[in-house]
């Protein structure tokens, strides 16, 4: 188990987010030298009785539904001391690709009861077996954000473990320190790189 991802206690710790936040972030793509914004997806913090639920929507904009439709809904439930998840829901739309995923977490056993739904395919209930460091794909972002990056040397890998659909996927992301960037239309930010593993499947090649 990844020593950053281990030390998941935050009691008496401040963590770097709190209830009612809600995040923005522009999508946009860039063909032929051409930078456009064809999306949004927005992160909301919800928060009550020792449990955060972070609610992520994602969609593309009216323009670009005539080529290719994006819709999504992801939901989490994580322990607002441990930060280990407790549910997770998917609902995803992405052109013709339809997938929804409903998971329990046991951790106690670190096992995850999956309940998927793909298209018009009959339901599958499948147990997944998870480990200390496994989370859902929202949980994942926000403990993420409370790591020490300062004990992370750059360009050493440091896995990361996630469960989707059926798949728990072992992959790594890569520290490449900071960098002064210039956003167009927003300004100059102080900001911390970073090099993410994919999924290899119909889109990445897994590099």
């Amino acid at each position: 188990v990844n020593s950053l991802f281990a030390q998941t206690d935050t009691a008496g710790r401040e963590l770097p987010f709190k209830k009612g936040e809600k995040l923005t972030y522009v999508l946009s793509y860039t063909w032929g030298g051409i930078n456009t914004d064809v999306g949004e997806g927005v992160v909301t913090l919800n928060y009550d009785n020792g449990v955060y639920n972070p609610v992520v929507k994602g969609y593309t904009y009216r323009f670009y539904d005539m080529f290719f439709t994006v819709r999504e809904h992801f939901e989490s439930h994580f322990d607002e001391k441990t930060l280990r998840p407790l549910k997770f829901y998917r609902n995803t739309l992405e052109g013709k690709y339809r997938m929804i995923n409903n998971y329990t977490f046991n951790n106690d056993t670190y096992e995850i009861n999956a309940v998927t739904k793909k298209k018009d395919y009959p339901e599958k209930d499948s147990i997944l077996p998870g480990r200390q460091n496994t989370y859902d794909l929202v949980t994942l972002y926000f403990v993420s954000r409370t790591l020490d990056f300062s004990k992370v040397r750059i360009d050493e890998k440091q896995p990361i473990s996630f469960a989707i659909d059926r798949e728990i996927f072992d992959l790594y992301f890569v520290y490449k320190g900071k960098e002064v960037k210039k956003i167009p239309g927003m300004g100059t930010y102080r900001t911390m790189k970073f090099a993410v593993r994919l999924v290899a499947g119909e889109v990445f090649t897994g590099e």
